[in-house]
């Protein structure tokens, strides 16, 4: 029987379609020849909305029930560009364009938790598909030809540990209108 602890690390994200899951991941193998590191599996990759963190499993059904109200706009995500972090050996892919629904459905989760308990960011959200972890050196090119991604959903994830691999267990997920 498995155990499972009282707590979830817990985080919100658009989780992409299988098939764009793997032209990510294919982009994250070719970087991976050229800057070194460790690349995410395909089945990991997504965009985090807004990192909730340690949060108590008494609290789920709450915190559900404050995203079943959010009522953000789909939007279309153009994948073109990738940038390295030196701060913490990431590379990572994003867009030129942040679109409006975005930053909106970003800030309508923000506000929804805010009497929760649950710290969201601070900082101006960066929208950021992480592909390799401990890359040794940033790509050469920052740019590629746009993948595409039609949002249509968000998703609350949970982040567990499985035999000292990371593996995202997608929750419940919640339409975006339009």
């Amino acid at each position: 029987m498995l155990v499972r602890p009282d707590t979830a690390r817990l985080f919100f994200a658009a989780w992409p379609a299988p098939e764009i899951q793997r032209s990510l991941g294919a982009l994250a193998r070719e970087l991976e020849r050229e800057c070194g590191g460790r690349a995410v599996p395909d089945r990991n990759i997504h965009l985090t909305l807004v990192f909730l963190g340690n949060i108590g499993r008494d609290r789920l059904s709450r915190i559900e029930s404050l995203a079943a109200a959010v009522t953000a706009a789909r939007f279309d995500l153009s994948v073109d560009r990738v940038e390295y972090w030196r701060h913490n050996r990431i590379v990572w892919a994003g867009a030129e364009q942040c679109p409006p629904a975005l930053r909106e459905l970003v800030a309508q989760l923000g506000e929804a938790l805010a009497g929760t308990g649950c710290s969201a960011e601070r900082r101006e959200y960066v929208p950021h598909i992480t592909l390799l972890r401990n890359a040794r050196r940033p790509p050469a090119e920052g740019r590629f030809p746009a993948i595409p991604w039609p949002v249509a959903e968000f998703a609350l994830v949970e982040s567990a540990q499985h035999d000292r691999v990371h593996v995202y267990e997608v929750l419940r997920k919640w339409p975006l209108v339009g």
